[in-house]
């Protein structure tokens, strides 16, 4: 990138360019005066002393290209055209506002102008900036994403994840550093080893620059040359803009990390103050246009409060609006062929995957050793030698970028799969998973939805020690804006992918190891399953036992036991871990009147907690006996076989479960 694109400063860009700079200076300051009046709640970040970069860089952008903001957000969402009514309104958390009020200061959406929202985790927005560019990648189109960031962000791991994918996959990316000096109060020398944050770009092999930050023009001129660039080759550029925050981090800030001089001394040449000086130094502009522009933005600004302050607040009977959106009907059954094929667990996931691919343009899998190597577990195993590296994606040892990637992927209409290895490792995803995946609808206010899938072996029984060996499938079943699979049988391993690539909202499937080599008859004509309901896999009259995954098949086998003795077992089948199937529950619960749940999580804050909650609370005065768990002991998983059965439930702790709800010894 050797040659600079320089804009041509005529009056009518000039005007534009301060314009855009005094238009969020004189909102923030209106922001700053209703928050101290408890108009305004939160946190609010303010943009006062950045305005160059927002005014130079995003007037530059194409109406479909993308932007994905910090918390530090309202000056980004001015400058792409968000209107100022909207704005304000998101800031009292009036339902007129940009997100419907769900959003607040921190996560101004806007569909229409492909604002893809503030986000209040630092560095969180980059692997979603890095996903949203890859939809546009795989699609063939040439339009840039623009992912805005702070200085601090670069000491997340999320930054590098985030570099290193969109350089390894060539992504049309424009990296936006705000480097204002100071990560919350923290100076940039005092947390960081090398302050010359490109270079870290650099490092990774992209196109990556440094500017002044406070100059607009300069700030212009690098983002049309970077977004000349991005569009020609395809691949990303990284631009650092040194700039100041006159303002505190946030209006709970009492700045004492900083003295005033500081804070004057960087003021002095502040990004209106250097470039409305020039242009009337030059007679470019007088200050009678200085006056005019500043009375409109007034006139503007008391229209947007006045808009805000007669807005609405969203009714309590909205309060779950927007949390998932409206469920789709459940796929009609397939009729059976009359033929069935002997096949594995693991066959079956791959089949759902490969049917997946054939049908859908918008599909790939991705994840770590997926392609080459055919996953971790063999799933993927030939899959790309047939869809090819684009669409069989191998990913870098990143759970939290190419997660977050398969989530902003999904935000632009893609359909990605995401295979987490194991699920201890998507503890190094949760950020994403929990803070974006089940969040956007909501903050949105609906405008945008997540449809990724989400997939993770989980389980124990391999002897893989206590690394890698949990069932924390209850931990992802608290959190709301997800659903939460657990396939035990052949046909759900098959058709519950089916069914979940077609739903709007994130859906994690957890596929218990021990299942994978179990092998069965499934019908050559398998098709879709539903992603609702809980299954009765076998009746019985005298005690309800409830279960998913890997722990169906000892139970049944248990139940087989207890009919030995006269007890008729009603064994259920989860299946769906969220939302969970009460109905089916409490059906069976009212006319067996007792109940056992066998879990592999640990007893302690776990899934069949909660089962037994509902039961206590739906279905008390039906009971003959309390409820019984069956669950993993208080352990880490040992290493050896006979220490890590022990650990986890097995038929005669089931059958024991059942019987002593019946008083039987």
């Amino acid at each position: 990138m050797t040659v600079i694109d320089k804009p041509h400063l005529t009056r009518e860009h000039v005007l534009s360019l301060l314009t855009g700079m005094i238009r969020i200076r004189k909102f923030e300051d209106k922001c700053a005066e209703l928050y101290q009046q408890e108009k305004i709640r939160g946190f609010l970040h303010l943009y006062d002393g950045e305005e160059a970069i927002a005014a130079g860089v995003i007037p530059v952008l194409g109406t479909d290209d993308k932007i994905v903001a910090t918390y530090r957000e309202h000056g980004q969402a001015l400058a792409r055209g968000v209107p100022m009514t909207e704005v304000m309104a998101e800031m009292y958390g009036k339902a007129e506002g940009s997100s419907g009020g769900r959003g607040g200061s921190m996560h101004i959406f806007d569909a229409a102008t492909n604002f893809y929202g503030g986000n209040a985790i630092v560095g969180g927005g980059l692997p979603l900036a890095v996903g949203i560019a890859l939809a546009d990648h795989m699609r063939g189109q040439t339009h840039v994403t623009a992912c805005f960031f702070g200085d601090g962000a670069t000491a997340e791991g999320e930054f590098h994840e985030s570099m290193n994918l969109a350089a390894l996959w060539g992504l049309p990316v424009l990296f936006v550093c705000e480097n204002n000096g100071y990560a919350m109060g923290t100076a940039i020398g005092r947390y960081d080893s090398d302050t010359d944050i490109h270079e870290k770009a650099a490092a990774y092999g992209m196109e990556s620059r440094v500017v002044d930050g406070m100059d607009v023009v300069a700030v212009e001129a690098a983002a049309r040359t970077a977004i000349r660039h991005i569009r020609e080759t395809g691949k990303p550029v990284f631009l650092e803009c040194k700039t100041y925050r006159f303002r505190p981090h946030s209006m709970f800030d009492a700045q004492l990390y900083r003295t005033k001089e500081e804070i004057e001394t960087w003021r002095k040449r502040g990004p209106i103050v250097q470039f409305q000086s020039w242009l009337l130094k030059n007679g470019l502009l007088h200050q009678e246009d200085v006056d005019r522009i500043e009375r409109e933005i007034d006139d503007e600004i008391a229209e947007a409060v006045a808009f805000a302050e007669a807005g609405t607040w969203e009714p309590e009977a909205d309060l779950l609006k927007h949390t998932m959106a409206e469920p789709l009907p459940d796929p009609e059954p397939t009729p059976p062929s009359g033929e069935t094929v002997e096949t594995t667990y693991r066959e079956a996931v791959k089949q759902g995957i490969r049917d997946a691919l054939l049908r859908d343009d918008r599909v790939f899998l991705m994840g770590e050793d997926v392609g080459a190597y055919g996953g971790c577990y063999a799933v993927s195993k030939g899959l790309m030698a047939e869809f090819g590296e684009d669409r069989i994606r191998d990913t870098p040892l990143s759970e939290s970028g190419f997660t977050g990637a398969g989530i902003g992927a999904a935000a632009a209409g893609m359909r990605p799969i995401v295979e987490v290895m194991t699920v201890n490792f998507s503890l190094l995803a949760l950020d994403q998973i929990l803070n974006t995946a089940a969040t956007v609808r909501h903050m949105s206010g609906g405008q945008f939805g997540v449809p990724v899938v989400i997939r993770m072996a989980t389980g124990a029984g391999k002897q893989l020690a206590a690394q890698h060996s949990h069932s924390l499938e209850g931990w992802f079943a608290h959190i709301p804006g997800l659903k939460v699979l657990a396939p035990a049988t052949l046909e759900d391993a098959r058709g519950m992918l089916w069914t979940a690539l077609e739903d709007p909202d994130p859906v994690l499937i957890f596929e218990n190891v021990m299942l994978y080599n179990r092998t069965g008859q499934l019908d050559t004509n398998a098709g879709p399953v539903d992603i609702s309901k809980a299954a009765v896999r076998r009746q019985g009259d005298d005690v309800t036992l409830i279960t998913y995954g890997g722990s169906l098949y000892k139970t049944l086998e248990a139940a087989e036991e207890l009919a030995k003795e006269g007890i008729g077992a009603e064994v259920i089948d989860l299946r769906v871990l969220r939302p969970l199937d009460d109905a089916t529950i409490m059906a069976s619960v009212g006319r067996t009147r007792r109940a056992v749940i066998v879990d592999e999580g640990w007893k302690s804050g776990s899934l069949s907690a909660e089962i037994a909650a509902r039961i206590h609370e739906q279905a008390f005065w039906q009971m003959d006996a309390p409820v019984g768990r069956v669950c993993s002991a208080e352990v880490p998983i040992p290493y050896p076989a006979h220490l890590e059965q022990a650990a986890i439930p097995q038929v005669p702790q089931i059958v024991a479960a059942a019987k002593a709800t019946l008083g039987r010894s």
